[in-house]
């Protein structure tokens, strides 16, 4: 489902990436009936995390952002330990490792559509390079040492993250649920920690129009801590070392500031995959191939791409379709009382 060119121009038709994101971005949003009564889903799902950035207090998120579980498990370590959280941002980075910022994360989504913004693009460069390692930083700070010495010296959680800088928090939690009318009383609970979120947030949003996916290469915790599983993650850009030639085309073209395919940098969207003119490039699950040029693959090995592909959009067309019915209909947190 990529981009062909019709009459000298490229189509419309969006790519398989973008098609993913989107399905995640709904998936992660089902209870799509918290957007038009103005509330948070409060049912037994939001205990489990999802793998992208994603607000807890989003009226359409179904599940806790990892974030911000994790900074309440660190908050609560003298009291017990965060297993359950350590155990699936874990499980997450050594299956999809940063796939996730790349192919699933709803933040990610938004930070790319903004940049579709037609003006001035800034291009990677050694600042750029330099301003990657201020994520780390930040986890750190904010996810770590913040709610750490808060829940250990005062007993307190303070989430100092999502309460201080997130900005999915600010669009997706804050201006989502005032905006609806009902939730009108909020306006006059607001004061300067809103108002410094909110100007982070516009911020952000501007730095993403100039410049790639802004906040998760220079800010995302969480984006910090999958990178840490990049290079050895079940999925993801692998490099046929017999093919490359070592032109460097695939570092040069990429939005990210990676020095090589695959390392923490690498969100393993495979745009790469179309920019090597080796075709030594592949997006792979474990051995399994998921996509590759055409030109390197069989005819046969084509048409079994294409027959495995529509039956996992049938099956993931059907998970969607049954999260939106339990979500807004049937499951027993959103019925109403009595």
């Amino acid at each position: 489902m990529d981009k062909i060119k019709t009459a000298g121009r490229p189509s419309l038709r969006p790519s398989t990436r973008r098609l993913i994101q989107l399905y995640s971005a709904l998936l992660h949003n089902a209870h799509l009936k918290g957007f038009l009564e103005g509330e948070i889903y409060r049912g037994g799902a939001k205990y489990a995390c999802v793998p992208g950035l994603n607000c807890y207090s989003c009226p359409g998120a179904v599940g806790a952002c990892p974030l911000g579980a994790l900074q309440n498990a660190l908050a609560a370590s003298g009291h017990r330990a965060g297993w359950y959280v350590l155990g699936i941002l874990l499980l997450f980075g050594v299956t999809l490792g940063r796939t996730i910022c790349g192919w699933l994360c709803p933040f990610g989504l938004l930070q790319e559509l903004l940049h579709k913004i037609p003006t001035y693009k800034l291009k990677k460069s050694r600042v750029t390079r330099a301003l990657s390692w201020l994520k780390y930083a930040v986890l750190a700070l904010f996810v770590a040492a913040i709610p750490l010495w808060s829940g250990l010296s005062r007993g307190l959680p303070l989430p100092a993250f999502c309460q201080y800088l997130c900005p999915a928090g600010s669009f997706e939690g804050a201006v989502a649920l005032l905006s609806h009318p009902q939730n009108s009383f909020l306006f006059g609970m607001l004061g300067p920690l809103f108002t410094r979120k909110f100007l982070i947030l516009l911020g952000i949003g501007l730095a993403c129009v100039f410049c790639y996916r802004s906040f998760c290469r220079f800010l995302c915790p969480l984006g910090a801590i999958y990178g840490l599983f990049n290079r050895f993650c079940l999925l993801g850009v692998r490099v046929d070392e017999a093919r490359c030639s070592g032109c460097g085309a695939c570092v040069r073209g990429c939005g990210m500031d990676v020095r090589q395919v695959g390392d923490q940098e690498c969100i393993h969207c495979a745009k790469c995959l179309t920019l090597c003119p080796e075709k030594a490039i592949s997006l792979r699950a474990g051995k399994a191939v998921l996509k590759a040029p055409a030109a390197a693959l069989s005819t046969e090995a084509q048409a079994r791409r294409r027959k495995t592909g529509r039956i996992a959009w049938a099956l993931a067309l059907a998970v969607l379709c049954f999260a939106l019915l339990w979500f807004n209909v049937l499951d027993p947190a959103v019925l109403p009382a009595g």
